[in-house]
């Protein structure tokens, strides 16, 4: 691919993934676990030994994201969580690591237990106060997740890679690449749960991390750790993976203008208190967003229905075209009652957090307006 290309060419093209032995315009799938040596016992191909380490599908599904996210080098893991792991298991005992409060629940309780098992110094601190944190705090790790889920908090990523010394990591699933290139704005690795926006379709589970500096000691660390743990994804995921980023500017796209007029129009509803989206003018990253996102804000916001648990669970229940289900960034549009989901974590009762997907929009707001009457 041409380097200059637009992320909409190089998805389109799967970065220039092609079948060269049949001269097919898709990517062939290999599922292969071993490789062949020939009668001297030569490798064949002197890149593939054993699927552990080495898949020509995994390798082109990286290649688009490392493209997309114009990183020095990707690697893609099983889930987003194993590439979240792969990350802090690098981090020797007794180190100090400050990651942001308030963000995706099974990250915050994986690292809590991981941190207390390695005698890590855990600094965990609301979005507002990260940079303070950071100048004052001596710390060899920082995590964060902007925009972050389920509050849809926007953190200054290049105000963060000021302010410390840390490597940097951003979570940006929520963004997706296609709205922030993280790596451009001074993080260190990006990571995304490629399950969500990327993937698109809910059929894959996959986890991805790119870094700005492949020769960095703590990417080195990842590198052989993934390899020699088996953190891989497989091949059939990954040729899925490369299929469905084929329209991920589209849909990041159609999911970023739904959202955006869904967001206005609860806004304005009367049996709606507050709604937590960047894109709008009233949020109080707005002017963050707005900088570091490029094409939109997304497709994940929350929603505080007037009134109680009940309430807001009896207009979940009467959604239709919204499927009651967790997850986000699929094509179809999905909604959550985050307090029964995870009650633990102060959650109010009445948020509802709403992935919206690309059906027509008048059809979404139509089914908000019945659920709220």
């Amino acid at each position: 691919m041409n380097k200059d290309s637009k992320p909409a060419t190089i998805a389109a093209h799967a970065a220039g993934a092609i079948d060269p032995q049949s001269g097919g315009v898709v990517p062939a799938l290999q599922p292969s676990t071993t490789y062949l040596r020939d009668a001297d016992y030569a490798l064949v191909r002197s890149d593939n030994i054993y699927a552990r380490a080495d898949s020509d599908n995994l390798r082109q599904a990286e290649e688009v994201l490392r493209q997309l996210e114009g990183a020095a080098e990707t690697f893609l893991f099983p889930s987003g969580m194993a590439a979240i792991a792969a990350v802090f298991r690098t981090l020797p005992n007794s180190s100090t690591v400050i990651v942001q409060s308030g963000i995706y629940w099974g990250t915050t309780a994986w690292i809590r237990d991981f941190c207390a098992r390695r005698e890590i110094t855990l600094v965990e601190v609301d979005a507002d106060d990260l940079r303070a944190t950071c100048k004052t705090t001596k710390a060899d790790l920082v995590f964060i997740e902007t925009p972050s889920n389920p509050w849809l908090k926007t953190v200054d990523i290049q105000s963060i890679a000021d302010a410390s010394d840390a490597t940097l990591v951003v979570d940006a699933t929520a963004a997706t690449p296609i709205l922030t290139r993280c790596l451009d704005f001074g993080a260190d690795i990006v990571m995304h749960s490629a399950t969500k926006g990327i993937n698109g379709h809910s059929d894959v589970l996959a986890g991805v991390l790119s870094t700005k500096a492949k020769d960095a000691v703590i990417w080195g660390m990842i590198r052989d750790d993934r390899k020699m743990a088996g953190a891989i994804l497989g091949p059939f995921e990954a040729w899925m993976l490369t299929r469905a980023m084929r329209t991920l500017p589209l849909r990041v796209e159609r999911m970023s203008q739904n959202a955006q007029a869904l967001a206005e129009h609860l806004l304005a509803h009367m049996a709606v208190d507050d709604v937590f989206y960047p894109g709008l003018p009233s949020h109080n990253g707005h002017q963050t967003a707005k900088h570091q996102m490029t094409g939109g804000y997304g497709s994940l916001l929350s929603v505080l229905v007037k009134g109680d648990k009940d309430d807001a669970l009896r207009v979940v229940g009467k959604l239709q075209l919204f499927l009651r289900a967790t997850s986000l960034g699929g094509v179809e549009s999905l909604v959550e009652h985050r307090h029964t989901i995870e009650p633990h974590t102060g959650i109010p009762e009445n948020l509802i957090r709403v992935s919206v997907g690309i059906e027509d929009i008048g059809d979404l707001i139509a089914d908000w307006d019945q659920a709220l009457a």
